[in-house]
């Protein structure tokens, strides 16, 4: 018989013991009275006022406030597919950081599916509890689908957090890298190495942002994306048609030469000497977790700013800068989508927090500033109203 994965002595399973949430009232329950206005029968007066106008419900449920964080469990953190109830502690974790950072309740739902159909079948038919949306670890490339078809669907934003709160972060740390080193945007020369739902959406984010598509090289695991491989698809086939102007072929080490910018969210491990070969002054954002593609101090070798997505190192790209802030934006505006323009501005917004006071170590807020969240969701409700895209 094997023996307990569990140490009870071990602080963080001390922490997660009963779980890091819990449903709490927001009225009085004290008197019959409290119970005849919050129950039967004066709720059913509420009810009948939301039948008669479904806009009501943004007003008089938790809608407004309320997102839910839905996953199937198949691509969890670097875990990988340990399914949806193995799943339910980072869903957990996500939910408290919507509400400790940008006051937002936020509720786990883990689905026992891994079926694009099912999945988008089932959160249609939850969607009416909720004023959004989180779609969390769901792994390539089912998730472009899941958001694609749900965006369509439904009337609320709906945001796959792996995808655009990654891009998000990473376009506000690329946008104060490049004003430290006295670069633009439109003259760099980038590769992302990995070819997922994180680096998909950050390729498309910085193009959006102001990078110069036909300067950006995109490396999967069997190499440079290009036009030259005729056998990619979907996602992948978009890239090679996008990026890549000059036509470049061969692994990633031949993508990063005269590189100024490597985006690294592949998980894959990159030789120094291929950091080596990147242009002077460059940057490095080594984002896979918990092992960066490069190791930051190798890099810092051979390159002037350097990033990962750990808390032990400076310039952590994390996502809990965006998707806090993202969310209560668009529920503050009621949005009924997430646009493009509400990503850049919440980019533009993260950015702006440290953006007069940076160094090579702090070219993005800590993930812990209280001006972040607040910041973000002001312009990304702003970006909202802009974009025409508010109830």
């Amino acid at each position: 018989m094997s023996s307990s994965p569990v140490d009870p002595a071990d602080p963080v399973f001390r922490l997660h013991r009963g779980g890091k949430m819990a449903v709490a009232s927001t009225v009085p329950l004290t008197s019959r009275e409290d119970l005849s206005l919050a129950y039967t029968p004066g709720v059913a007066r509420v009810c009948e006022a939301i039948a008669a106008d479904p806009r009501l419900a943004d007003d008089y449920t938790w809608a407004s406030h309320t997102v839910a964080v839905v996953t199937d469990g198949s691509a969890v953190l670097g875990l990988g597919n340990i399914g949806p109830r193995a799943s339910l502690p980072v869903m957990e974790g996500k939910a408290v950081l919507f509400k400790q950072f940008a006051g937002v309740d936020a509720v786990p739902v883990c689905l026992d599916t891994q079926d694009v159909d099912e999945i988008v079948a089932v959160v249609r038919a939850l969607a009416p509890s909720f004023g959004g949306i989180n779609l969390e670890d769901i792994s390539a490339p089912r998730c472009f689908e899941v958001e694609r078809r749900l965006d369509e669907a439904l009337d609320i934003p709906v945001f796959h957090d792996d995808q655009h709160g990654t891009a998000i972060v990473v376009l506000a740390a690329l946008r104060n890298a490049a004003a430290l080193l006295d670069r633009k945007l439109g003259d760099l020369r980038v590769t992302v190495s990995g070819a997922g739902a994180a680096g998909v959406a950050v390729t498309k984010m910085l193009i959006a942002g102001g990078v110069n598509p036909d300067q950006v090289v995109v490396c999967d695991s069997k190499g440079i994306i290009g036009r030259h491989r005729s056998e990619l698809i979907g996602s992948k086939a978009e890239l090679a048609a996008s990026t890549n102007a000059g036509g470049r072929e061969g692994d990633v080490t031949e993508a990063l030469r005269g590189a100024d910018v490597l985006i690294g969210v592949s998980g894959g491990q990159i030789p120094e000497a291929a950091i080596a070969g990147m242009a002077p002054g460059g940057i490095v954002f080594a984002l896979a977790n918990p092992t960066p593609e490069v190791h930051p101090e190798v890099a810092a070798r051979h390159v002037a700013v350097v990033a990962t997505g750990r808390s032990d190192y400076p310039n952590q790209i994390n996502n809990v800068l965006a998707f806090p802030g993202v969310f209560r934006g668009a529920l503050d505006a009621r949005a009924t989508r997430i646009t493009e323009g509400m990503k850049v501005a919440a980019a533009d917004a993260i950015a702006g927090v440290v953006a007069e006071s940076l160094t090579a170590e702090a070219i993005v807020p800590s993930p812990l500033d209280p001006r972040v969240a607040p910041a973000v969701a002001e312009a990304v409700a702003e970006a909202a109203r802009r974009d025409g895209v508010t109830r």
